[in-house]
């Protein structure tokens, strides 16, 4: 296992899991069903933790396929949801199940279509942002595997002074995006929400692009 792996899990093993947000994200709420018109289809969320999200797009009729490499965060999902899961081993994964959410537990860039298919639509709310900057084009790569010819991508990222902080997370602007996900999806910039005032990490700026990525 790999030393930034290794760190993951051990965040989540002392509760130093600051990113994770309890409340389902507004940003999702307000553009997802425009962009993914299908309510019926599957949507893999990558370094899934444990966010609520997942259920809220379960609760529109979707298919989750969440990766995270905590089993503790997977576990720590369904416990908190009230959603009985069962557990089952796939080759080097584990397998969460319940309501309609798999949960893989493991590590995203072993995971293939042989696994769980050809996904048709990509949720990254905090995924791109939590690798180190040299694993963005071989995360890109993955994503392209993973999703059918036609799939439809969401990503939230920051976009702050990298200088000013070492992250997880790191700093992801649009141009980065552009950078790694141009030559397989054409990007959309929706929305670039100021986070600035107040923000908690005392940064000189710091925004949250909104992106659609469609292939």
């Amino acid at each position: 296992m790999s030393s930034e792996n290794q760190a993951w899990k051990q965040r989540w093993r002392e509760g130093k899991t600051g990113f994770h947000q309890d409340e389902i994200n507004p940003q999702l709420v307000e553009h997802w069903p425009d962009l993914v018109a299908d309510a019926t289809c599957p949507v893999l969320v990558p370094l899934c933790g444990k966010s609520s999200d997942m259920a809220w797009l379960s609760k529109r009729g979707h298919a989750v396929v969440g990766v995270e490499l905590s089993e503790l965060a997977g576990r720590a999902f369904f416990a908190e949801q009230g959603i009985e899961a069962t557990a089952s081993q796939r080759d080097s994964f584990l397998v969460l199940s319940g309501g309609g959410i798999d949960i893989w537990i493991g590590d995203f860039f072993e995971l293939t279509t042989e696994h769980i298919g050809v996904v048709p639509a990509w949720y990254d709310r905090a995924a791109v942002v939590a690798l180190e900057p040299g694993r963005r084009a071989a995360y890109a790569a993955q994503i392209a595997r993973l999703l059918s010819p036609r799939a439809t991508g969401f990503m939230l990222t920051f976009d702050y002074p990298a200088e000013e902080r070492r992250g997880p997370p790191f700093s992801v602007s649009y141009a980065d995006v552009e950078h790694h996900f141009g030559e397989q999806f054409d990007l959309t910039l929706l929305d670039c929400l100021d986070l600035t005032p107040g923000n908690r990490w005392e940064l000189s700026r710091i925004g949250k692009p909104v992106i659609r990525l469609q292939r």
